[in-house]
């Protein structure tokens, strides 16, 4: 603007307003308003903000009060808008502005800006109305001197339409899209901008991941819950839980791999225990929310995967982090129906066997959909060796090591993806004729993920007894060598178990067993060990919890025939039997946890894997230690 120039408006500010009803502070251009009808409302001001164009009702908050009672701020002045927020007047269909940081730009004007149309209107010659003329008779057409003058013609301007705030908003919407209409009402916010304090915002998301839509019994009733993982352009993700109505409102809505605009939901501190993206917040989404299709959208990125290599698998053992691996599918078993040990459900199970360029291989369990769906259909093409690509694996101590999906895991058949180029590079040029083992075949020291496993987080016994502390909000893992120097035989060493499922059976009315789990009475059942044994180091000693298949591995025979042997050889047959096991040294991996009893808590040791201790590696591992040692 000229020095010598007169302030102005700018033209269009207030639909631009209404257009951007919460833009970032750095997207406000320099917008001039005028103030018209300024006046107190409380403790605040309001005003109509126009532009010379049309108007929209103003709010002042309290910190501009100064500005207005010293004067700087007036009537018909002029300011520039820096930043703002556009809402909804609540039980009005009008929109409110709120000015949250401006500058004067002039003081009072001699008159309302007005747009060339107004002033063209006000220059038209007014229609006069002349007051009605009585005829009169000649003589009296001379009046007297004091008569009173004859009323003044009354002028009439045209009528001007003027267009309230919801009006231009409704035309510059017209006829948009849904989706289109929510961009257009607000900002659109990035994931990372999010917080629990912060009240209106939209999001634009892909959804990445889906989970089922499961079922759960608690003191409050029962009730159905699923989740999502939704990424935003620049990456980032979030969780998003739904419960009850709002999960079967949103279940069948949310397709894996669309983009949504979503808004009016809330956000809380992401539990630690349980999420799985990286993300301080998980969200929330009840009945009210609002999730429309953003249709056409394909900017948002696809689903991210973090490889694991199957070799290298071993550290993620008994942890709660999820993995993702990228394979060629080696074979494919058929379904089987497996019963749940929660609520006696039976789900659909199948397994398939997967490698890569690391020449090993690893069996993982399909439940539930992916297991009738995906499954068949890798079952169909399994002779032409399709790379799968899963994402969010558990991995578990089952046969050595194996890989199980959960309820949010997704598997994406032949993906585009330059890691599925580079395994069917390899597999067709070398992978096909190369003999490759299963990571899980031994779970001894000297293979690679097992290696990984049994020498990553080494310590001794006196780091995990002298924390009492250790387990307090999470499990967490090691790996020791140590010998089981006790194991007492007058302990209560096994328990009667199902030999369909494994779970403890209670002696049945009559003759038999039942099985709470199977719902059934078998005239047999089968011992399974549950114990405890104590391990020492050159640092100290700890009681360590015994699971069946790591006790049958130590004992060195199952417990239906160590109680045989006590019941037809005898107790010294019986006591040498567990005497033979001691002092022989192991390796475990075990998980240390927090248990309350009698009102005290105390560490609880459970030994997750164990394997017999390989000298060889033992000595490279040591070897390994010095080398960094001496390094520095």
């Amino acid at each position: 603007m000229d020095a010598d120039a007169a302030p102005s408006v700018t033209r269009g500010a207030v639909a631009f307003i209404l257009e951007n009803p919460s833009p970032a502070a750095a997207d406000v251009p320099g917008i001039v308003l005028q103030v018209v009808d300024l006046k107190p409302i409380g403790s605040r001001f309001t005003f109509m903000a126009s532009d010379g164009e049309a108007k929209i009702k103003t709010m002042l908050p309290t910190q501009f009060l100064p500005e207005v009672r010293s004067g700087n701020l007036q009537n018909l002045g002029l300011i520039r808008v820096l930043d703002y927020t556009c809402n909804t007047i609540p039980s009005q269909s009008e929109k409110a502005l709120i000015i949250t940081k401006c500058e004067v730009v002039a003081k009072a004007l001699d008159s309302e800006i007005k747009s060339e149309a107004d002033e063209q209107e006000e220059k038209k010659p007014a229609i006069v109305l002349n007051p009605k003329e009585e005829s009169v008779e000649p003589a009296a057409l001379s009046k007297p001197t004091n008569a009173p003058p004859p009323p003044a013609p009354i002028a009439l301007k045209p009528k001007q339409e003027v267009k309230s705030a919801s009006q231009i908003v409704y035309e510059q919407r017209g006829n948009a899209a849904p989706a289109a209409r929510l961009a257009m009402t607000r900002r659109v916010h990035p994931l990372i901008s999010l917080n629990p304090y912060q009240g209106n915002w939209v999001i634009k998301v892909r959804v990445t991941s889906k989970g089922n839509l499961r079922t759960y019994r608690n003191a409050r009733g029962e009730g159905c819950v699923f989740n999502v993982e939704l990424t935003d352009e620049d990456g980032t993700q979030i969780q998003a839980t739904m419960f009850n109505e709002a999960a079967k409102k949103f279940y069948p809505m949310f397709e894996l791999g669309k983009v949504y605009y979503i808004s009016k939901g809330s956000l809380r501190i992401a539990n630690k225990q349980f999420k799985t993206v990286h993300n301080d917040y998980e969200m929330t989404l009840n009945e009210n929310a609002v999730v429309e299709e953003a249709e056409g959208e394909t900017f948002i990125p696809q689903i991210q995967y973090n490889f694991v290599k199957i070799d290298q698998l071993g550290p993620y053992v008994g942890g709660r982090e999820l993995v993702d691996v990228i394979g060629v599918v080696q074979s494919v078993s058929p379904t089987l129906s497996i019963r749940r040990k929660i609520d006696n459900e039976t789900i659909p199970k199948r397994d398939i066997v997967v490698a890569d360029d690391s020449s090993k291989t690893v069996t993982i369990s399909l439940w539930n959909d992916l297991a009738t769906t995906t499954g068949q259909e890798l079952l169909d093409m399994v002779d032409s060796a399709p790379i799968v690509a899963i994402k969010c694996m558990k991995v578990s101590d089952f046969q050595g090591l194996s890989l199980s999906t959960v309820g949010k895991s997704t598997i994406a058949v032949n993906p585009d993806l330059p890691e599925a180029e580079k395994l069917r590079a390899w597999y067709d040029s070398e992978g096909k004729g190369t003999s490759m083992a299963s990571v899980g075949s031994d779970m001894g020291a000297s293979r690679a993920g097992g290696a990984r496993s049994m020498y990553s987080d080494r310590v001794f016994l006196s780091h995990i007894t002298s924390d009492p502390n250790l387990g307090q909000d999470k499990p967490v893992f090691f790996s020791l060598n140590a010998y089981i120097s006790l194991i007492k035989p007058d302990q209560t060493m096994w328990y009667r178990a199902c030999k369909t499922c494994n779970k403890k059976v209670t002696e049945g009315i009559g003759s038999g067993y039942w099985c709470e789990g199977c719902q059934k009475n078998d005239a047999e059942c089968s011992l399974r060990y549950i114990m405890v044994i104590k391990v020492s180091d050159p640092t100290g000693e700890a009681w360590f919890s015994l699971f069946n298949d790591q006790a049958e591995r130590i004992v060195g025979c199952s417990a239906d025939e160590l109680d045989r042997i006590r019941k037809e050889e005898g107790d010294d047959s019986y006591l040498l039997k567990l005497k033979e096991a001691t002092w022989v040294p192991h390796l475990f991996r075990v998980s240390v946890t927090q248990n309350e009893y009698m009102n005290e808590k105390r560490q609880r040791i459970t030994v997750r894997s164990e394997a017999p201790v390989d000298h060889a590696a033992e000595a490279k591992y040591l070897l390994e230690e010095i080398a960094k040692l001496t390094a520095f």
